[in-house]
Protein backbone atom coordinates (compact mmCIF):
# COMPACT_ATOMS: atom_id res chain seq x y z
CA UNK A 1 0.00 0.00 0.00
CA UNK A 2 1.39 3.21 -0.88
CA UNK A 3 1.94 5.89 1.97
CA UNK A 4 -0.92 8.34 0.64
CA UNK A 5 -3.95 6.45 -0.89
CA UNK A 6 -5.89 9.82 -1.42
CA UNK A 7 -4.81 13.04 -2.41
CA UNK A 8 -7.65 14.79 -0.95
CA UNK A 9 -10.10 13.76 1.65
CA UNK A 10 -13.83 15.29 2.49
CA UNK A 11 -15.02 15.04 5.84
CA UNK A 12 -18.23 15.98 6.28
CA UNK A 13 -20.36 16.24 9.58
CA UNK A 14 -24.18 15.76 9.61
CA UNK A 15 -24.32 17.76 12.84
CA UNK A 16 -26.60 15.81 15.85
CA UNK A 17 -27.41 12.70 13.35
CA UNK A 18 -27.00 9.82 15.38
CA UNK A 19 -27.63 6.17 15.02
CA UNK A 20 -29.10 4.84 18.25
CA UNK A 21 -28.55 4.97 22.00
CA UNK A 22 -24.74 5.05 22.67
CA UNK A 23 -23.54 2.23 25.37
CA UNK A 24 -23.73 5.08 27.97
CA UNK A 25 -26.66 6.87 27.49
CA UNK A 26 -28.63 5.94 30.38
CA UNK A 27 -26.10 7.98 31.62
CA UNK A 28 -26.97 10.94 30.26
CA UNK A 29 -30.66 10.42 30.41
CA UNK A 30 -31.05 9.67 26.44
CA UNK A 31 -31.99 5.73 27.06
CA UNK A 32 -34.23 5.23 23.56
CA UNK A 33 -32.59 7.95 21.65
CA UNK A 34 -31.98 7.17 18.22
CA UNK A 35 -32.20 10.54 15.97
CA UNK A 36 -32.14 8.50 12.56
CA UNK A 37 -34.45 5.60 13.72
CA UNK A 38 -37.23 7.13 15.55
CA UNK A 39 -37.74 10.16 13.53
CA UNK A 40 -37.74 7.06 10.22
CA UNK A 41 -40.68 5.99 12.15
CA UNK A 42 -42.60 8.85 13.17
CA UNK A 43 -42.85 9.61 9.56
CA UNK A 44 -43.17 6.11 7.80
CA UNK A 45 -39.97 6.02 6.33
CA UNK A 46 -37.02 8.34 5.10
CA UNK A 47 -36.30 8.29 1.43
CA UNK A 48 -32.47 8.68 1.21
CA UNK A 49 -31.10 6.61 -1.68
CA UNK A 50 -27.76 7.91 -1.92
CA UNK A 51 -26.81 7.30 1.78
CA UNK A 52 -28.90 3.92 1.34
CA UNK A 53 -26.56 2.77 -1.69
CA UNK A 54 -23.54 3.96 0.66
CA UNK A 55 -24.50 1.35 3.29
CA UNK A 56 -26.43 3.66 5.40
CA UNK A 57 -29.47 0.32 6.18
CA UNK A 58 -26.82 -2.01 7.44
CA UNK A 59 -26.66 0.20 10.89
CA UNK A 60 -30.05 -0.64 12.07
CA UNK A 61 -33.17 -0.71 11.79
CA UNK A 62 -33.96 2.42 9.62
CA UNK A 63 -37.29 2.53 8.26
CA UNK A 64 -37.39 3.00 4.25
CA UNK A 65 -33.79 2.67 4.21
CA UNK A 66 -33.07 -0.86 3.08
CA UNK A 67 -29.72 -2.69 3.65
CA UNK A 68 -30.48 -5.07 0.45
CA UNK A 69 -30.38 -1.78 -1.67
CA UNK A 70 -26.73 -1.16 -0.49
CA UNK A 71 -24.17 -1.22 -3.52
CA UNK A 72 -21.01 0.38 -2.76
CA UNK A 73 -19.62 1.95 0.44
CA UNK A 74 -17.70 1.51 3.45
CA UNK A 75 -19.90 1.61 6.86
CA UNK A 76 -19.83 1.71 10.78
CA UNK A 77 -21.18 3.25 13.87
CA UNK A 78 -18.62 5.02 16.19
CA UNK A 79 -18.90 5.01 19.87
CA UNK A 80 -17.81 8.12 21.76
CA UNK A 81 -14.86 8.23 24.11
CA UNK A 82 -15.29 11.74 25.18
CA UNK A 83 -17.20 11.94 28.65
CA UNK A 84 -19.64 14.94 26.68
CA UNK A 85 -22.21 15.02 24.14
CA UNK A 86 -21.24 17.82 22.42
CA UNK A 87 -20.27 19.64 19.35
CA UNK A 88 -17.18 20.95 20.57
CA UNK A 89 -16.08 17.48 21.93
CA UNK A 90 -17.31 15.36 18.84
CA UNK A 91 -15.06 17.38 16.08
CA UNK A 92 -12.26 17.68 18.55
CA UNK A 93 -12.39 13.41 19.17
CA UNK A 94 -12.58 13.24 15.20
CA UNK A 95 -9.51 15.46 15.32
CA UNK A 96 -7.65 13.27 17.70
CA UNK A 97 -8.41 14.98 21.29
CA UNK A 98 -10.75 13.00 23.54
CA UNK A 99 -12.25 15.50 26.14
CA UNK A 100 -11.65 13.60 29.33
CA UNK A 101 -13.30 16.34 31.85
CA UNK A 102 -16.72 17.39 31.43
CA UNK A 103 -16.87 21.57 30.47
CA UNK A 104 -19.03 23.37 33.29
CA UNK A 105 -22.98 23.48 32.92
CA UNK A 106 -25.43 25.46 34.31
CA UNK A 107 -28.53 24.40 34.86
CA UNK A 108 -29.49 27.08 37.15
CA UNK A 109 -27.98 30.21 35.15
CA UNK A 110 -25.01 31.47 35.95
CA UNK A 111 -23.52 32.22 39.58
CA UNK A 112 -23.51 35.58 40.52
CA UNK A 113 -19.62 35.77 40.46
CA UNK A 114 -19.96 35.13 36.46
CA UNK A 115 -22.68 37.64 35.61
CA UNK A 116 -21.56 40.38 37.88
CA UNK A 117 -18.11 41.03 35.83
CA UNK A 118 -19.47 40.24 32.94
CA UNK A 119 -22.17 43.03 33.18
CA UNK A 120 -19.08 45.76 34.64
CA UNK A 121 -16.68 44.51 31.68
CA UNK A 122 -19.71 45.31 28.73
CA UNK A 123 -21.18 48.13 30.71
CA UNK A 124 -24.78 46.80 30.77
CA UNK A 125 -27.08 44.67 32.95
CA UNK A 126 -28.27 41.87 30.99
CA UNK A 127 -31.48 39.68 31.07
CA UNK A 128 -32.32 36.39 31.85
CA UNK A 129 -29.81 34.32 33.04
CA UNK A 130 -31.25 30.91 33.07
CA UNK A 131 -31.38 27.67 31.06
CA UNK A 132 -34.01 27.94 28.11
CA UNK A 133 -34.73 27.09 24.43
CA UNK A 134 -33.28 30.01 22.28
CA UNK A 135 -36.70 30.39 20.50
CA UNK A 136 -38.66 30.38 23.85
CA UNK A 137 -35.96 32.98 25.47
CA UNK A 138 -36.30 35.56 22.95
CA UNK A 139 -40.19 35.47 22.73
CA UNK A 140 -40.31 35.95 26.18
CA UNK A 141 -37.57 38.46 26.41
CA UNK A 142 -37.25 40.34 23.01
CA UNK A 143 -39.32 43.01 24.08
CA UNK A 144 -37.97 43.93 27.31
CA UNK A 145 -34.27 43.65 25.19
CA UNK A 146 -35.85 45.78 22.56
CA UNK A 147 -36.75 48.29 24.83
CA UNK A 148 -33.85 47.92 27.68
CA UNK A 149 -31.23 47.59 25.34
CA UNK A 150 -29.71 44.45 27.68
CA UNK A 151 -28.69 41.62 26.37
CA UNK A 152 -30.23 37.88 27.09
CA UNK A 153 -27.99 35.63 28.35
CA UNK A 154 -28.90 31.84 28.45
CA UNK A 155 -27.70 28.68 28.15
CA UNK A 156 -28.92 24.81 27.90
CA UNK A 157 -27.93 21.87 29.27
CA UNK A 158 -24.91 22.17 26.90
CA UNK A 159 -21.57 23.58 27.94
CA UNK A 160 -22.85 27.24 26.47
CA UNK A 161 -22.81 30.78 27.25
CA UNK A 162 -25.48 32.12 24.93
CA UNK A 163 -26.17 36.32 24.22
CA UNK A 164 -28.87 37.15 22.04
CA UNK A 165 -29.49 40.34 20.81
CA UNK A 166 -31.52 41.76 18.23
CA UNK A 167 -29.39 43.22 15.16
CA UNK A 168 -31.32 47.18 15.07
CA UNK A 169 -30.63 47.24 19.09
CA UNK A 170 -26.92 45.61 19.42
CA UNK A 171 -25.41 45.58 15.96
CA UNK A 172 -23.71 42.40 15.36
CA UNK A 173 -19.80 43.49 15.92
CA UNK A 174 -20.82 45.13 18.78
CA UNK A 175 -22.39 41.35 19.69
CA UNK A 176 -19.57 39.67 18.51
CA UNK A 177 -17.25 41.82 20.78
CA UNK A 178 -19.63 41.26 24.03
CA UNK A 179 -19.05 37.53 23.10
CA UNK A 180 -15.09 38.13 22.75
CA UNK A 181 -15.30 39.79 26.07
CA UNK A 182 -17.01 36.57 27.63
CA UNK A 183 -14.82 34.39 26.59
CA UNK A 184 -11.89 35.89 27.65
CA UNK A 185 -13.67 36.08 31.44
CA UNK A 186 -14.64 32.64 31.20
CA UNK A 187 -11.50 30.62 32.52
CA UNK A 188 -10.74 28.18 35.33
CA UNK A 189 -13.79 26.05 36.58
CA UNK A 190 -16.14 28.50 34.38
CA UNK A 191 -14.27 27.67 31.31
CA UNK A 192 -17.41 27.09 29.12
CA UNK A 193 -16.94 25.25 26.04
CA UNK A 194 -18.63 27.95 23.80
CA UNK A 195 -19.84 31.45 23.93
CA UNK A 196 -22.07 31.71 21.06
CA UNK A 197 -23.77 34.99 19.91
CA UNK A 198 -27.02 34.86 19.03
CA UNK A 199 -28.46 37.80 16.96
CA UNK A 200 -32.15 37.86 15.87
CA UNK A 201 -34.91 40.56 14.02
CA UNK A 202 -38.41 41.36 13.79
CA UNK A 203 -41.32 42.47 16.31
CA UNK A 204 -43.19 41.72 19.11
CA UNK A 205 -44.52 38.50 18.74
CA UNK A 206 -42.61 37.82 15.35
CA UNK A 207 -38.96 37.85 16.79
CA UNK A 208 -36.75 35.23 14.35
CA UNK A 209 -32.95 34.36 14.68
CA UNK A 210 -30.81 35.21 11.82
CA UNK A 211 -28.06 33.14 10.39
CA UNK A 212 -25.10 35.40 11.67
CA UNK A 213 -24.87 33.28 14.44
CA UNK A 214 -21.15 33.26 15.71
CA UNK A 215 -19.96 30.96 18.23
CA UNK A 216 -16.37 31.36 20.25
CA UNK A 217 -14.97 28.00 21.58
CA UNK A 218 -11.89 27.43 23.47
CA UNK A 219 -8.97 26.10 22.00
CA UNK A 220 -8.40 22.86 21.87
CA UNK A 221 -6.15 21.69 24.44
CA UNK A 222 -3.51 20.17 22.54
CA UNK A 223 -2.43 19.50 18.94
CA UNK A 224 -5.06 18.09 17.02
CA UNK A 225 -5.33 16.60 13.24
CA UNK A 226 -5.86 20.23 11.65
CA UNK A 227 -2.14 21.20 12.89
CA UNK A 228 -0.56 18.48 12.44
CA UNK A 229 -1.88 18.69 8.36
CA UNK A 230 -0.76 22.10 8.57
CA UNK A 231 2.28 21.97 9.76
CA UNK A 232 3.02 18.84 7.24
CA UNK A 233 2.07 21.50 4.33
CA UNK A 234 -1.36 20.01 3.56
CA UNK A 235 -4.24 22.40 3.30
CA UNK A 236 -7.16 22.41 6.04
CA UNK A 237 -10.16 23.85 4.52
CA UNK A 238 -12.62 24.38 6.92
CA UNK A 239 -16.43 25.01 6.05
CA UNK A 240 -19.05 26.64 8.41
CA UNK A 241 -19.12 26.36 12.06
CA UNK A 242 -15.10 24.23 11.57
CA UNK A 243 -13.46 27.90 12.43
CA UNK A 244 -15.12 28.44 15.28
CA UNK A 245 -15.20 24.46 16.58
CA UNK A 246 -11.38 24.62 16.45
CA UNK A 247 -10.72 28.32 17.52
CA UNK A 248 -9.29 28.74 14.15
CA UNK A 249 -6.19 26.65 14.76
CA UNK A 250 -4.77 24.52 12.28
CA UNK A 251 -6.76 25.89 9.27
CA UNK A 252 -5.46 27.46 6.08
CA UNK A 253 -8.52 28.25 4.60
CA UNK A 254 -11.83 29.21 5.81
CA UNK A 255 -15.18 29.09 3.77
CA UNK A 256 -18.02 30.98 6.20
CA UNK A 257 -21.97 29.61 5.35
CA UNK A 258 -25.52 30.40 5.86
CA UNK A 259 -27.07 26.74 5.62
CA UNK A 260 -26.76 23.13 4.66
CA UNK A 261 -26.75 23.48 0.93
CA UNK A 262 -23.91 26.86 0.99
CA UNK A 263 -22.06 24.35 2.82
CA UNK A 264 -22.80 21.65 0.31
CA UNK A 265 -22.30 24.60 -2.88
CA UNK A 266 -18.68 25.23 -0.94
CA UNK A 267 -17.52 21.48 -0.85
CA UNK A 268 -18.65 21.18 -4.58
CA UNK A 269 -16.40 23.75 -5.64
CA UNK A 270 -13.54 22.68 -3.77
CA UNK A 271 -14.00 19.06 -5.92
CA UNK A 272 -13.28 21.60 -8.69
CA UNK A 273 -10.24 22.96 -7.46
CA UNK A 274 -7.00 21.46 -7.08
CA UNK A 275 -5.67 20.92 -3.43
CA UNK A 276 -3.67 18.36 -1.26
CA UNK A 277 -4.86 17.69 2.26
CA UNK A 278 -8.51 17.66 3.41
CA UNK A 279 -12.04 19.79 3.47
CA UNK A 280 -13.79 19.71 6.85
CA UNK A 281 -17.40 20.84 6.36
CA UNK A 282 -19.93 21.17 9.52
CA UNK A 283 -23.28 20.81 8.23
CA UNK A 284 -25.44 22.67 11.29
CA UNK A 285 -28.84 23.38 9.92
CA UNK A 286 -30.12 19.17 11.21
CA UNK A 287 -28.73 20.47 14.79
CA UNK A 288 -29.69 24.05 14.60
CA UNK A 289 -32.88 24.36 12.92
CA UNK A 290 -34.44 21.03 13.75
CA UNK A 291 -33.26 19.09 16.26
CA UNK A 292 -33.29 21.31 19.25
CA UNK A 293 -37.12 22.33 17.85
CA UNK A 294 -37.85 18.85 17.85
CA UNK A 295 -38.97 19.66 14.14
CA UNK A 296 -39.33 16.42 12.90
CA UNK A 297 -40.23 16.88 9.38
CA UNK A 298 -37.93 19.77 8.59
CA UNK A 299 -35.55 17.38 9.96
CA UNK A 300 -36.27 14.27 7.57
CA UNK A 301 -36.76 17.26 4.55
CA UNK A 302 -33.40 18.65 5.06
CA UNK A 303 -31.70 14.82 5.15
CA UNK A 304 -33.45 14.31 1.97
CA UNK A 305 -32.41 17.01 0.69
CA UNK A 306 -28.53 16.65 1.80
CA UNK A 307 -28.96 13.17 -0.10
CA UNK A 308 -29.87 14.59 -3.18
CA UNK A 309 -27.04 17.03 -2.82
CA UNK A 310 -24.60 14.51 -2.03
CA UNK A 311 -25.27 12.69 -5.35
CA UNK A 312 -24.17 15.52 -7.00
CA UNK A 313 -20.88 15.97 -4.97
CA UNK A 314 -19.93 12.39 -5.39
CA UNK A 315 -20.01 12.99 -9.46
CA UNK A 316 -17.61 15.28 -8.85
CA UNK A 317 -14.78 13.30 -6.75
CA UNK A 318 -11.62 12.27 -8.72
CA UNK A 319 -10.12 8.68 -8.38
CA UNK A 320 -7.80 9.95 -5.36
CA UNK A 321 -10.95 11.48 -3.53
CA UNK A 322 -12.36 10.35 -0.42
CA UNK A 323 -15.59 11.09 1.50
CA UNK A 324 -16.33 10.32 5.17
CA UNK A 325 -19.56 10.92 6.46
CA UNK A 326 -20.10 10.92 10.22
CA UNK A 327 -22.11 12.78 13.30
CA UNK A 328 -20.91 14.55 16.48
CA UNK A 329 -23.71 13.65 18.74
CA UNK A 330 -27.44 12.56 18.51
CA UNK A 331 -30.41 15.39 18.83
CA UNK A 332 -33.58 13.20 18.58
CA UNK A 333 -36.40 15.37 17.77
CA UNK A 334 -38.90 12.73 18.86
CA UNK A 335 -38.03 12.73 22.68
CA UNK A 336 -39.21 15.34 24.98
CA UNK A 337 -35.83 16.57 25.28
CA UNK A 338 -34.40 19.19 22.74
CA UNK A 339 -30.96 18.85 23.87
CA UNK A 340 -28.23 16.72 22.42
CA UNK A 341 -28.58 13.11 22.86
CA UNK A 342 -25.38 10.52 24.05
CA UNK A 343 -26.21 8.13 20.84
CA UNK A 344 -23.59 6.02 18.12
CA UNK A 345 -23.38 8.10 15.10
CA UNK A 346 -23.02 6.72 11.57
CA UNK A 347 -19.81 6.54 9.87
CA UNK A 348 -19.82 5.90 5.76
CA UNK A 349 -17.11 6.37 3.68
CA UNK A 350 -16.63 6.16 0.13
CA UNK A 351 -14.47 6.67 -2.74
CA UNK A 352 -14.98 6.07 -6.84
CA UNK A 353 -12.39 2.77 -7.00
CA UNK A 354 -14.78 1.71 -3.97
CA UNK A 355 -17.46 -1.02 -5.86
CA UNK A 356 -18.11 -2.90 -2.86
CA UNK A 357 -19.53 -2.76 0.19
CA UNK A 358 -17.32 -3.24 3.41
CA UNK A 359 -18.36 -3.40 7.35
CA UNK A 360 -15.92 -1.33 9.51
CA UNK A 361 -17.82 -2.78 12.73
CA UNK A 362 -18.00 -0.97 15.63
CA UNK A 363 -14.98 1.84 16.41
CA UNK A 364 -14.53 2.69 19.90
CA UNK A 365 -13.90 6.35 19.36
CA UNK A 366 -14.69 8.90 17.05
CA UNK A 367 -10.56 10.06 16.73
CA UNK A 368 -10.48 6.42 14.10
CA UNK A 369 -11.72 9.22 11.87
CA UNK A 370 -8.28 11.45 12.69
CA UNK A 371 -6.17 8.47 12.24
CA UNK A 372 -7.04 7.19 9.22
CA UNK A 373 -6.56 10.65 7.58
CA UNK A 374 -2.81 10.80 9.61
CA UNK A 375 -2.00 7.65 8.23
CA UNK A 376 -3.00 8.53 4.53
CA UNK A 377 -0.80 11.41 5.07
CA UNK A 378 1.96 9.73 6.99
CA UNK A 379 1.63 11.95 9.88
CA UNK A 380 1.65 11.35 13.66
CA UNK A 381 -1.52 9.83 14.65
CA UNK A 382 -2.51 8.88 18.28
CA UNK A 383 -1.56 5.62 20.43
CA UNK A 384 -4.84 4.12 20.81
CA UNK A 385 -6.57 4.80 17.41
CA UNK A 386 -7.72 2.48 14.74
CA UNK A 387 -7.14 3.55 11.22
CA UNK A 388 -9.58 1.91 8.82
CA UNK A 389 -7.71 3.22 5.79
CA UNK A 390 -6.51 -0.64 4.87
CA UNK A 391 -10.10 -1.62 4.48
CA UNK A 392 -10.80 0.88 2.30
Amino acid sequence: MNAQRFNRIFLIVLDGVGCGEAPDAAAFGDTGSDTLGNMARAVGGLRLPTLERMGLGRLGRIEGVDAARARAGAHGVMVEKSVNKDTTSGHWEMAGVVVEESFPTYPNGFPAEVIRPFEEAIGRRILGNKAASGTEIIAELGEEHVRTGRPIVYTSADSVFQIAAHEDIIPLDTLYEICRTARQMLTGKHRVGRVIARPFVGNTGNFKRTPHRHDFSVEPPRQTLLDRMKSAGLEVLGIGKIQDIFAGCGLTGHFPMESNAEGMAHLSDLAGRAFRGMAFLNLVDFDMLYGHRNDVRGFVAALEEFDAQLAGFQKRLREDDLAVLTADHGNDPTTPSTDHSRELVPLLAWHPRLTRLVDLGVRQGFWDIGQTVAENFSIEGWTGAKSFLADI
